[in-house]
């Protein structure tokens, strides 16, 4: 009986196989090492017919480069890291952003890795063991600030990056932006419309760039329309509960606002249970205008006006421009805004 457990282990499917390398390719296709090499590489003068064939037995083998080799070949790493706040899972932002970046990498040797972090700690640490384990060859980084320290050191470091945001520290580095002031501006635009006055805003922290677009676009919005602010004094960093609570004592209280500008569909979530905690309803007593990067507020309550802004596009852009940073392309050639797009 123990005879034939042991051979029931050894006969298990891969339970020995070894890892295939460029030789096994080789010995499959009757082609010389460099030959296979080049032709996974996709050298110009290798046949598109050899290519084809290479690829075919790659794929049937499962065959993977070794990274640490390509790494003492080449001193790189095919390797793009996304510092990415683990918060921003809600609504799942960080996962269209990683699917926006996979696609992009798909039809290069660059792969994806998510260095997490916490709004709370550091900022500067996931960047920095970046940097000293020389772990990527590219870095994308989110939240960005007016004057970040993270942008310092890499552009000192002069490690290719792209981020999520913009800064005010007069250098040209890659980035990718959502139009936030033109978001806030328009969203006053539309409350003022359907007769509104008085309105609130959750915004995003202060310490953030996009913080800044979108308080110029909403104070800009309210001198514009005859419109007037009720201050809220939190913004979407904090917990939902907090949020929900919030709102529900402002909504409750003598000075309410007949309209609200939410930063975020999750805080727009709180912010309409805050709402409806105070007796009250949007698109009856007050309007409520969220941005979403995941079209749900409307199946939540439909009277909720909504603007999309497309992370996985977002995604797309910000590995197209850390590619080409790395490939030397000028930054200044790679900064893109993305309009909101009203539902």
């Amino acid at each position: 009986m123990a005879d034939q457990q042991g051979s029931g282990l050894m006969d298990r499917p891969g339970a020995t196989k070894e890892r295939p390398t460029l030789k096994t390719i080789a010995f499959m296709t009757g082609l010389g090492i460099t030959t296979v090499s080049r032709a996974l590489k996709d050298a110009p003068d290798i046949g598109a017919e050899t290519k084809e064939r290479v690829r075919m037995v790659a794929r049937q083998l499962g065959y993977q480069p070794n990274r640490a080799g390509v790494r003492l070949r080449t001193g790189k790493t095919n390797v793009i890291a996304l510092v990415l706040g683990i918060d921003e899972e809600i609504l799942g932002f960080a996962n269209q952003m990683v699917v926006g970046i996979s696609e992009v990498l798909a039809g290069t040797p660059y792969h994806i890795v998510v260095t997490p972090h916490v709004h709370s700690k550091d900022p500067m640490l996931p960047v920095r063991y970046i940097l000293e384990t020389g772990s990527a060859d590219g870095v994308i980084i989110s939240r960005t600030e007016p004057d970040d320290a993270r942008v310092r050191l890499l552009m000192e470091q002069n490690m290719p990056f792209a981020t999520h945001g913009r800064t005010n520290m007069g250098v040209q580095h890659p980035f990718h932006d959502f139009d936030n002031e033109a978001f806030a501006y328009a969203a006053v635009e539309r409350l003022v419309q359907r007769g509104r006055r008085r309105i609130a805003l959750l915004p995003p922290p202060a310490k953030l760039t996009y913080y800044q677009h979108t308080f110029d676009g909403f104070m800009r919005g309210l001198k514009s329309f005859g419109a007037e602010e009720v201050p809220v004094h939190i913004n979407i960093d904090a917990s939902l509960e907090q949020i929900r609570a919030t709102i529900q004592d402002l909504m409750s209280g003598p000075d309410a606002p007949d309209g609200i500008i939410s930063s975020s569909g999750s805080s727009g979530i709180a912010a309409n249970a805050g709402i409806e905690a105070a007796g009250k309803r949007v698109g009856r007593e007050l309007d409520l205008v969220a941005k979403q990067s995941t079209p749900i507020l409307n199946w939540i309550r439909p009277e909720i006006i909504a603007v999309y802004e497309d992370v996985r596009q977002t995604g797309r852009e910000l590995a197209k421009a850390v590619i080409a940073r790395i490939d030397g392309v000028d930054a200044e050639l790679l900064q893109s805004v993305s309009k909101p797009r009203w539902e």
